[in-house]
């Protein structure tokens, strides 16, 4: 690997951004794919750069080739290097309880946010890293990126509405909130008045969670890890 690549790719890794390092087995040349740039030893044609980029976004290391039979072309290892997946909750309820393990164990890094102190304490989310400050001071303070779901589940709007604020004008690709149909039209009209777009509106996933039938903390915790996947991997979850 040259030199500048190296110091390229340890450069982005240290400030969290996204990179694909690409290498060209036919000729051991190197490129790097971001997001919004390209540097390296050679190009990319139109159709490669997207699927590079789509490794990127979903963290697939692997081939990936435009030869066919009896035709020239290319074969390239994409090795892909992201910065941590991370689920910001608000609410340190009993649902967060049941969601910290099972976000953790599918790859996300998890802050609990919530001022009330006995709620956020480390006998009830051991392990787990937590923010007593206000909700939108701490997702301010955390510099959400495109690689961050957010999930609000006090039923407190003196909490729940500053968050999602934030949120909704950040590049999270998730954003749920927790509450009934009944409650989520009032929290729609509070956030409109506050400036919200219909379009920020939209982002909000509510009720939140896939419609499974869930009823009990767990249950939910799960329906919610599923629909935040099923956003991640564009699986269609509406």
């Amino acid at each position: 690997m040259k030199r500048d690549i190296t110091e390229r790719l340890l450069a982005a890794r240290k400030a969290g951004r996204p990179v694909a390092l690409v290498t060209d087995l036919g000729t051991g040349l190197q490129t790097l794919v971001y997001e919004d740039a390209i540097h390296g030893g050679f190009g990319l044609e139109d159709d490669l750069l997207e699927e590079v980029r789509e490794r990127l976004r979903q963290d697939r290391s692997g081939l990936v080739s435009d030869l066919e039979e009896d035709e020239d072309g290319v074969q390239l290892f994409v090795q892909t290097h992201n910065p941590p997946l991370r689920l910001l909750v608000v609410g340190a309820v009993h649902i967060a309880q049941a969601l910290a393990p099972l976000a953790a164990l599918t790859g996300y890094a998890v802050t609990v946010i919530d001022p009330r102190g006995s709620f956020a304490t480390e006998s009830r989310f051991p392990g787990v890293s937590l923010h007593d400050s206000w909700p939108d001071e701490a997702l301010s303070a955390l510099t959400i990126d495109n690689r961050t779901a957010v999930v609000t589940l006090t039923h407190d709007p003196k909490l729940d509405d500053p968050a999602l604020l934030v949120a909704l004008r950040s590049p999270a690709f998730y954003v749920g909130s927790l509450g009934s149909k009944r409650t989520h039209a009032k929290r729609l009209e509070r956030l409109k008045e506050q400036g919200v777009t219909d379009a920020e509106l939209a982002r909000i996933h509510a009720p939140v969670g896939l419609d499974i039938g869930a009823v009990t903390p767990a249950e939910i915790a799960l329906s919610v890890i599923a629909q935040i996947t099923a956003v991640r991997r564009k699986a269609g979850a509406a």
